[in-house]
């Protein structure tokens, strides 16, 4: 795991996934990290050469309490992964999952033609107004200001999640690198969310105001929009988001819910490998 700078001076972490030939970073949802991406990357193959990032706040790239979340910053982490890793401008593939999504967007928008395309799975970059219609908006940072930070250990950790949703659906060697990355060793000899809780709030509090939907028509390179058959959530305006780029294609995976990355790894894996090797 490297740990590289941003121009804001915080530090992410980088996350080493094997493989050579094209670069593709992996860019993760609010609350979860990079080693979550570890079977979906599996799935790559070797002749790719797979980076996943932690963005700030999340996973090993801890940040002061208080630290301003907005998704601005977000993009600026995808940057400083690219320059600190000297991936070639024009040879990348992107593949984010909402947040994660949402950032990629926005740096290739702050430096064009940054990606030779982006294979995004329900990015948050809703059409203005898109937010209040969609159900639970703003219960997920209420939920995640309540969420349980400590357990007495990592097994504990794993039931929990295991047994209720939303990481219920994750597959099984999905959901123990979530564990096992997203919790750190605490004096007591429990573990606690790499992510606060009042962190993961203060990011769900972000999703809304990024503006990168209005400057969609400025993504040149191909992009995919894949989104689940959850009939609200941010599958329902990932049709408006393909609308709005100029090489926009909509994938749809009716049976998979808005963690589709988390549920279907392999599938999912298949699909992008598909969409790299066609650019």
């Amino acid at each position: 795991m490297l740990m590289l700078p941003t121009t804001d001076g915080l530090r992410v972490a980088i996350h080493d996934q094997g493989g050579a030939g094209r670069p593709v970073l992996l860019a993760h949802a609010t609350g979860l990290h990079g080693a979550m991406w570890e079977p979906l990357s599996a799935g790559l193959g070797d002749g790719l050469q797979r980076w996943a990032i932690d963005f700030r706040a999340h996973g090993a790239s801890g940040v002061p309490e208080g630290q301003d979340l907005g998704w601005a910053g977000m993009g600026d982490d995808v940057l400083a992964a690219v320059d600190g890793l000297g991936l070639e401008p024009g040879t990348i593939v992107g593949v984010g999952h909402s947040m994660g999504g949402a950032a990629l967007l926005l740096a290739e928008q702050r430096r064009p033609g940054l990606f030779a395309g982006l294979w995004l799975y329900e990015p948050i970059a809703p059409p203005p107004g898109a937010l209040p219609a969609i159900a639970g908006g703003n219960a997920l940072a209420e939920g995640a200001r309540r969420r349980r930070a400590r357990f007495p250990s990592r097994p504990e950790a794993l039931s929990n999640y295991a047994s209720k949703p939303p990481l219920n659906v994750a597959r099984a060697d999905v959901l123990h690198a979530y564990v096992r990355h997203g919790f750190a060793d605490d004096p007591e000899g429990g573990v606690t969310l790499a992510c606060r809780p009042a962190d993961e709030s203060r990011t769900f509090e972000g999703g809304g105001g990024h503006g990168a939907y209005e400057r969609l028509g400025e993504v040149a390179c191909p992009v995919v929009v894949a989104c689940g058959g959850e009939p609200s959530g941010p599958a329902a305006f990932a049709s408006a988001i393909v609308e709005a780029l100029p090489a926009g294609r909509l994938e749809p995976h009716a049976h998979l819910d808005h963690f589709g990355p988390l549920q279907a790894p392999g599938v999912l894996a298949e699909r992008v490998r598909s969409f790299a090797d066609g650019l």
